[in-house]
């Protein structure tokens, strides 16, 4: 239980750096009407069977209606949440389920042979429109409408630290650090379809581990989107602690897994 009081403590802390966090006493509401399409930033969060779920999702609706934002949950737990699940379905949501992956960073380098084609950058005002670039090309990151806003807010936020990875000159791969207390956090890991089977993340994880080292943390975690991510970071030092069930629903517009499913 500790382990995923820190994990969710984190991870609302990340959420909350993008998106304004209402607490209610069934969960929580995440909004940024300046970014409807992001889906992280616009969810109403449930982990317990909650009392009067019809009422519950009827202020979900009406709250994200109200901006025009396709109202959404993201539910932990969900073996606990079997009958809010079925009143979601009856109420017109989709649902999809997903086991979690949590790693943990064993805090052991997992030293990545040199090569001379790779150069890996923090991302200041100098190259911030290049490791833009990398992000806008991922789909599965929403793209230049999603992603161009909230890089912004996170390059503007102390807490996040980004960097790019250039083969041959070329920017091609990103990453990023987000940092809360003793925790840390490697986000937005991607690639560029060109570049891809290089072993360039293995190299990006290193370096982020080693600016792991110099700030101290305790912690380093990453969630990956599925097993095949899960192995890559597994090979560089990252330990699966914990798998979430967890589950995604939705009234309209795509879901997650068809956005990964295309990235």
């Amino acid at each position: 239980m500790e382990l995923e009081k820190q994990i969710e403590e984190l991870d609302f802390a990340l959420l909350q750096s993008f998106s304004k966090k209402h607490d209610r006493p069934w969960g929580a509401l995440f909004s940024n009407p300046e970014q409807p399409d992001y889906y992280d930033a616009n969810h109403a969060y449930v982990n317990q069977p909650p009392g009067e779920p019809d009422k519950i999702i009827s202020e979900v609706v009406s709250f994200y209606r109200a901006s025009r934002i396709t109202p959404r949950f993201y539910l932990g737990n969900i073996e606990s949440l079997t009958s809010f699940i079925g009143t979601l379905k009856e109420s017109g949501f989709q649902i999809e389920q997903f086991s979690q992956p949590i790693q943990l960073w064993n805090q052991q380098l997992t030293p990545v042979p040199f090569n001379e084609h790779i150069a890996i950058e923090k991302v200041t005002e100098r190259n911030y429109d290049e490791a833009l670039a990398v992000e806008c090309q991922i789909e599965e990151f929403g793209g230049k409408a999603v992603r161009e806003k909230a890089f912004e807010t996170e390059f503007n936020d102390p807490r996040y630290r980004h960097y790019v990875l250039k083969y041959d000159g070329v920017p091609c791969s990103s990453a990023c650090l987000f940092v809360h207390g003793s925790q840390g956090r490697v986000e937005s890991v991607a690639t560029i379809r060109a570049y891809r089977g290089k072993g360039l993340i293995g190299a990006l994880l290193e370096y982020i581990q080693q600016e792991a080292q110099v700030m101290e943390l305790e912690k380093l975690w990453v969630h990956p989107i599925n097993e095949r991510v899960e192995k890559v970071y597994a090979r560089s030092g990252f330990e699966t602690v914990l798998n979430m069930q967890t589950g995604h629903a939705f009234l309209d517009g795509k879901s997650i897994k068809e956005i990964q499913a295309r990235s």
